[in-house]
């Protein structure tokens, strides 16, 4: 998925021969004004002796990033756009936001390829099928999806490594005595609750322990008043669990709540646990045990792929999962004795 320039020659060959970086090249010819006057007389003559102004620039270094999240840019979406920001910043790049409710009634990806203005895309859980995406990579546009919704091994893309992530939260409890875990899992639709399930899963399996169908309580939407029912329909059961696994610190968040409203104190009654450990972690009282997501890296990471892609790299591993960290707080405690 090459985009040289009409002449054939490459930003990286313009760097090389003047001895910059490809970001600094880019903004000299996106016309940056956070360039040095000088730095900028070094890139034009490097220009000249390759010969390679072209009359019109390439859609790869004149044109836009257009950034798209289908959600509200709180605590976790506005981490990770602000992070595409300033990265696509250092590489002199022009950003074109579409987020909220306003990005899922607007069917843009279509006519991407067809926007003169725009180099490329970074899709942030975007809604479309993986048909789809491929339909749009199939038209040689260069993107990179953030946190995928559906698994598509051909589209690069980003995400934290949730089954990891999962897997260390269940094991935590069981080493607190746990054998009763609650699940309030997320959208059945998306990639990261079915893998932050098999993790749970998996460190169930690995203390020979099996999943009960009654513990796990699927999120229609992962936000506090979704946490909070789905936390009541698991403590109404008649063996109510002893810790509780919620799919983000938001669900978290309701299930704190519904513990209150059965007079149950949080850890020594029962032990709540989040995901993302966004602000709200820090919020709540106890404060949460959560899985740390490495958002400003997914981010920057994404920035970078899709660079790779607009420089004419192929990429090897087209889905790169970064890291996640366990974070304990005081929202978990041993397993209380019931006898």
């Amino acid at each position: 998925m090459s985009r040289r320039r009409s002449t054939g020659v490459t930003i990286r060959a313009i760097a090389a021969e003047a001895g910059v970086s490809i970001a600094t090249v880019s903004r000299v010819l996106n016309g940056h004004v956070y360039v040095a006057d000088e730095t900028r007389r070094i890139v034009q003559r490097a220009v000249e002796r390759l010969g390679a102004k072209p009359s019109a620039p390439s859609r790869s270094v004149q044109g836009a990033v257009y950034v798209r999240c289908p959600y509200v840019l709180t605590d976790y979406f506005g981490t990770i756009v602000s992070s595409v920001a300033e990265t696509l910043d250092l590489h002199g790049r022009r950003l074109i936001l579409s987020a909220g409710d306003a990005a899922l009634r607007v069917d843009a990806l279509p006519g991407l390829p067809d926007d003169p203005e725009i180099a490329g895309a970074v899709l942030i859980l975007p809604p479309e099928s993986g048909e789809q995406l491929r339909a749009l990579q199939a038209r040689n546009f260069p993107f990179v999806v953030v946190d995928p919704r559906v698994s598509s091994e051909d589209i690069a893309s980003v995400s934290a490594s949730h089954f990891a992530g999962a897997r260390s939260l269940t094991a935590h409890l069981i080493e607190l005595g746990h054998r009763r875990i609650g699940v309030i899992g997320g959208p059945q639709e998306w990639l990261a609750s079915d893998s932050r399930i098999v993790g749970h899963a998996a460190a169930l399996a690995t203390a020979g322990l099996l999943p009960s169908p009654e513990l796990l309580v699927r999120n229609v939407e992962p936000v506090t008043d979704w946490g909070y029912d789905s936390a009541l329909r698991l403590l109404d059961l008649p063996d109510p669990p002893t810790a509780i696994v919620a799919f983000n610190d938001k669900s978290a968040v309701g299930a704190l709540r519904a513990a209150h409203e059965r007079g149950l104190r949080v850890p020594e009654d029962l032990s709540i646990t989040g995901f993302d450990d966004v602000y709200l972690s820090l919020s709540t009282l106890p404060m949460l045990t959560t899985v740390r997501q490495p958002l400003e890296e997914m981010g920057r990471m994404a920035v970078t792929l899709l660079m790779r892609l607009l420089d004419g790299h192929t990429i090897e591993s087209l889905h790169v999962e970064l890291a996640t960290h366990l974070i304990v707080r005081d929202s978990t405690g041993p397993a209380p004795n019931r006898t």
